[in-house]
């Protein structure tokens, strides 16, 4: 049995306006470490576009060079602590995602530009992985940062002239871009290997679903589900339900997986692979989208007229069954996911917040967990933090939550003495630790009590106060770190 803690990379205290894989990464580590956790849950790892969701990615393999740590560019020569002092980021309290574009870009470009290249990175380079993205990039630059679709004519179909071209006329935004990759690579493999030294293994997080502006759609848009003009013929969401009348229109291009089962599902195999070459763990969001995924007409202004159509089902993972994945199994569940969660035998999950609401058959109370092949969460990163959740309820929904969460913890035989909002939400997360979950993940927000100002998304919605939650270097406290401990020790985590 383990216990983890979810915080993102970009909500760690960050001097240059966003959280790095640099020294406050280490920091954290420690921070575990003396916590006697062993597990860090983050979210995906990809570029982000319009909107900053780490799940509308642009790549499928790249990595987000926002993360890249610029202490670690001076202490390697190639830039100038003058200049990082001449560039205007803001320590603020949230991640200011403009100001890294405009930037952290410049910092990257800097560093490119004094940097000797080596005989590995020539090898990084030569090996392709980093090719497509590169190019795809290069012409984003080229054209103001546009969606593929509102390139000029020539360049909306990718072909052999326009890769010449580039890598003729436009070599060095080509390699600048395989350089931010190279770096991130260097840099992550050296945090990885120090928080596995540490006993500490990390979680990934996949999202199902790409952005249609990315990489993989302009050059490979057999594997998506798109017209004769590259066009999104259906859309990915999910169907209205009581807390959405419309439902939700996330608007991703859906895969053609009558196309990716001819080759056994190539694709999704090396992506899946590639995950595990930086994480120890994987979670695969909207999991259930892999049984039957939600099919939208594009076009439409909401999730009103779509359908259930079949995906991949286990067909998909029969190869892969022996890897570390965490199924994300939230949402709406029928019998055919239960069926392939089981034939799968991946761990799905279980969230506190969804379970106290005075139905005693609650699949997400400890209490009906019918084994301990689950992650027990008290919340996830598009949920409201407890301490908001909580203070959010009307006095009856408060008392029905209460007399729910009594009940589970004379269960477990924890104490029941709950006298404030804090001491509910102390209660909810020794709940978890004292669950027969394998595995049990703490939010950091829910560790330092804090409300609905630390949340991390609000799921369909694009907001500056989205996905930009940073942690202050103050949080990080040895009551703290003593208090995770004691839980730790107490059930055997």
């Amino acid at each position: 049995m383990k216990a983890g803690i979810l915080l993102h990379i970009t909500s760690l205290p960050g001097k240059y306006g966003i959280g790095t894989i640099g020294e406050e990464s280490y920091k954290f580590v420690d921070f575990l470490a003396d916590s006697k956790i062993k597990l860090w849950q983050v979210l995906p790892l990809y570029p982000t576009g319009y909107g900053d969701s780490p799940y509308q990615a642009n790549s499928s393999n790249a990595r987000n060079y926002y993360l890249i740590d610029l202490d670690d560019l001076v202490n390697m020569g190639l830039i100038s602590p003058e200049f990082l002092r001449d560039m205007p980021f803001k320590k603020g309290e949230k991640v200011d995602y403009e100001m890294q574009f405009k930037y952290k870009v410049l910092c990257l470009k800097e560093a490119y530009i004094n940097y000797s290249p080596t005989k590995k990175f020539s090898e990084f380079v030569n090996s392709k992985k980093y090719h497509e993205y590169a190019l795809y990039m290069t012409l984003k630059e080229r054209f103001n940062f546009k969606p593929f679709n509102l390139w000029p004519g020539e360049y909306k179909n990718f072909n052999k002239e326009i890769e010449d071209k580039i890598l003729i006329n436009f070599k060095d935004t080509y390699l600048f871009y395989i350089f931010t990759q190279y770096i991130f690579n260097i840099q992550w493999r050296k945090l990885k290997e120090y928080a596995n030294k540490k006993g500490i293994e990390l979680i990934g997080d996949i999202p199902l679903y790409l952005g249609y502006d990315s990489a993989d759609v302009y050059f490979h848009k057999e594997l998506f589900q798109l017209d004769k003009e590259h066009k999104m013929t259906r859309v990915a969401g999910c169907p209205p339900d009581a807390f959405s009348s419309d439902g939700q229109l996330w608007g991703n291009p859906l895969y053609n997986w009558h196309y990716m089962a001819k080759d056994n599902y190539k694709w999704w195999h090396n992506r899946i692979k590639d995950e595990f070459q930086y994480f120890d763990y994987l979670r695969i969001d909207h999991f259930r989208g892999l049984d039957r995924y939600y099919s939208i007409p594009s076009g439409e202004d909401t999730a009103r007229n779509g359908k259930w159509v079949n995906g991949p089902k286990l067909a998909l993972f029969k190869d892969i069954l022996d890897l570390k994945i965490i199924a994300e199994d939230l949402g709406e569940i029928d019998d055919s996911v239960r069926k392939l969660l089981k034939s799968s035998g991946y761990p799905g999950m279980k969230v506190l917040e969804f379970a106290f609401d005075g139905n005693i058959n609650n699949e997400h109370k400890p209490s009906n967990f019918s084994s301990s092949n689950y992650v027990c969460y008290t919340g996830t990163h598009d949920n409201s933090p407890l301490k908001g959740y909580i203070t959010s309820l009307s006095e009856y929904s408060r008392n029905i939550l209460i007399n729910d969460l009594v009940k589970e913890l004379k269960l477990l035989k924890i104490n029941t003495n709950i006298k404030s909002v804090d001491d509910l939400i102390d209660k909810i997360i020794e709940l978890a630790f004292a669950s027969k979950a394998d595995i049990c993940i703490i939010p950091w927000q829910d560790i330092m009590h804090l409300g609905e100002e630390a949340r991390m998304n609000h799921p369909s919605t694009i907001s500056l106060n989205n996905w930009s939650y940073m942690a202050k270097s103050t949080d990080f406290k040895l009551n703290i770190s003593k208090k995770i401990k004691k839980l730790v020790e107490k059930y055997n985590r």
